[in-house]
């Protein structure tokens, strides 16, 4: 099965496996935000997005973009 898949993709065109990743990425934070709501779950969606920022860039880098994350939670 892996076989097929790995040849699968050598077929498929460049725009399709950015396209494919494209999707990847997106259901990647659908899920990270669900643990999120889950984890926080009086937090409002701007304090889900600094949170889900600070997944994606890690705490320093997402301070300094998006500024310190109130730690009421």
């Amino acid at each position: 099965m892996e076989a097929l898949q790995i040849r699968l993709l050598r077929e498929v065109s460049l725009v399709r496996k950015m396209e494919m990743l494209a999707g990847l990425n997106a259901s990647v934070r659908t899920l990270a935000l669900c643990g999120l709501r889950k984890q926080y779950p009086g937090a409002s969606e701007s304090e889900l997005r600094r949170r889900l920022a600070g997944l994606l860039l890690g705490e320093e880098l997402a301070d300094k973009v998006y500024g310190e994350l109130e730690h009421a939670a």
